[in-house]
């Protein structure tokens, strides 16, 4: 099996798509400009998409309310730090900055709408490059 996306029900499904293919490359692949608004968002691999809408049927969670270990979306960062740095002048709050024994740096940030964020650059990757 291989996944297709990840959908999350959230408050303004429409404001958080065009922040994320603005800040985060993510490229808008299918988009509903009325309810529930559903958008999905595919990364530069196109392999893989992420789906938000609004569906008044279904729980919105408070992400900034949960621990980010609870939910959060991992990206692979070349530099986490300029990314880290890019996003925080784009809305993004730190939550941290870490550097494993490995010496991996992940850092973790919300986004304008609570939802973690995290940049991983992996001393060993763990996914295979095209």
């Amino acid at each position: 099996m291989k996944f297709e996306h990840f959908a999350l029900n959230v408050e303004f499904p429409l404001e958080m798509a065009d922040w994320y293919v603005a800040h985060l490359g993510l490229k808008m692949v299918r988009t509903m400009e009325t309810s529930p608004f559903m958008t999905f968002l595919a990364d530069d691999s196109g392999t893989i998409m992420l789906e938000i809408y609004h569906n008044p049927k279904g729980a919105i969670l408070e992400f900034g309310k949960l621990n980010p270990l609870v939910v959060h979306l991992a990206f692979v960062s070349t530099d986490p730090m300029k990314d880290k740095d890019r996003l925080l002048n784009q809305g993004a709050f730190l939550i941290s900055d870490d550097i494993l024994e490995d010496g991996s740096h992940l850092v973790m940030l919300r986004d304008p709408w609570g939802l973690a964020i995290q940049f991983c650059k992996r001393a060993i990757p763990m996914l295979k490059t095209q």
